[in-house]
C-alpha cells in the first residue's frame, strides 16, 4: 500500500531532486511540501503546500527532511505531537537540536544521517575498522564541498571523525582540530584534524587519510551527482515508515 510523503526543504537542491522523483513514484508519492518562503515551481493540485509542519504532518506518512537546523527543529517539535517517521538529512544540529532528534525517537521511527549514500555508509565501517587497527597512524580528514554550503566541517566529514575516534577508544570532541594556524607546536598523538575546503560547485568529497612514517593509506569518498543522496534517502524512507519508534541510521537500512 502506498504511503504518503511530504519534504522539508523542498525548495533546496536536493528537495527540487525529491519532488521530481515523487512525483512519480507509485509506492511513496508526494502528498505535501514545506516551503518558508516561495515555491518557484509547478505542482499537481492534490500535493499540499504549506508553511505550517502540523498541516505537512497531518497529511503525510512519512517526512524526508533536507533543510536547515532551525527547520528541523519546527518539524520536531511538531512531530513530538503527533508522531510520524522521520527521515533527517540535515546538518549542523545544537546540542538541543541533536537532543531533540533522541527525544523524537523515544516516539516515532528516525533516520538520522549526515549523508544518505551508501558508499559514505560502508566508509564510515572501513574507517573504524583501520582506525582500530593501525593505531600509529595519524588520522587527518579533509572534506571538499561547494561555495554556498554554510556549516563547516560538514556532518560527514564530523560523522567519519567520530567513527574514526571510536576506533580508538576516543571521543571526537575531546581531540578534533579543524584549524591550524601559526606557531602551534608538533602535532599530538591522539589528535584527529577534520579540515574544511570550498570553492565551485563541487557536490561532495572527502578523504580520511592515516599518515605513519614510511607510508599511508588514504579512503576516499566522492559524489557526483546530488542524485546520490535524493535516491538514498527515498530508499531510506520506504525501509523507515514500517519500522517501530527508534533512532536509525543509514547503515541499518542497508544492513551493514
Amino acid at each position: 500500500m502506498a504511503k504518503k510523503v511530504g519534504i522539508v526543504g523542498s525548495t533546496g537542491r536536493v528537495g527540487n531532486l525529491l519532488v521530481d522523483s515523487l512525483l512519480h513514484d507509485s509506492e511513496l508519492p508526494l502528498a505535501a511540501v514545506h516551503v518558508y518562503d516561495e515555491l518557484k515551481r509547478d505542482l499537481p493540485k492534490d500535493v499540499l503546500v504549506t508553511n505550517s509542519m502540523v498541516a505537512l504532518l497531518d497529511a503525510v506518512d512519512i517526512v524526508i527532511d533536507f533543510s536547515a537546523p532551525e527547520a528541523t527543529q519546527s518539524l520536531l517539535e511538531a512531530a513530538l505531537e503527533n508522531p510520524t517517521p522521520l527521515v533527517i538529512a540535515t546538518t549542523g544540529f545544537t546540542k538541543h537540536q541533536e537532543n531533540l532528534l533522541q527525544e523524537a525517537a523515544k516516539k516515532m521511527p528516525v533516520l538520522y544521517a549526515s549523508n544518505m549514500s551508501a558508499g559514505i555508509a560502508l566508509l564510515k565501517q572501513l574507517v573504524e575498522q583501520v582506525s582500530r587497527t593501525l593505531k600509529d597512524f595519524d588520522i587527518e580528514i579533509v572534506e571538499m564541498h561547494h561555495r554556498h554550503k554554510v556549516d563547516a566541517p560538514s556532518g560527514t566529514a564530523l560523522t567519519l571523525g567520530e567513527f574514526a575516534a571510536k576506533g580508538r577508544g576516543l571521543n571526537l570532541d575531546d581531540v578534533r582540530v579543524s584549524g591550524r594556524d601559526g606557531q602551534i607546536g608538533p602535532r599530538s598523538k591522539d589528535e584527529i584534524a577534520v579540515m574544511a575546503l570550498r570553492g565551485g560547485d563541487i557536490v561532495g568529497r572527502h578523504t580520511v587519510g592515516f599518515y605513519n612514517d614510511g607510508e599511508y593509506l588514504e579512503l576516499g569518498h566522492t559524489a557526483t551527482s546530488r542524485e546520490t543522496f535524493s535516491k538514498g534517502a527515498i530508499r531510506a524512507a520506504k525501509w523507515l515508515v514500517d519500522q517501530p519508534a527508534g533512532f536509525y541510521s543509514i547503515n541499518d537500512c542497508l544492513g551493514i
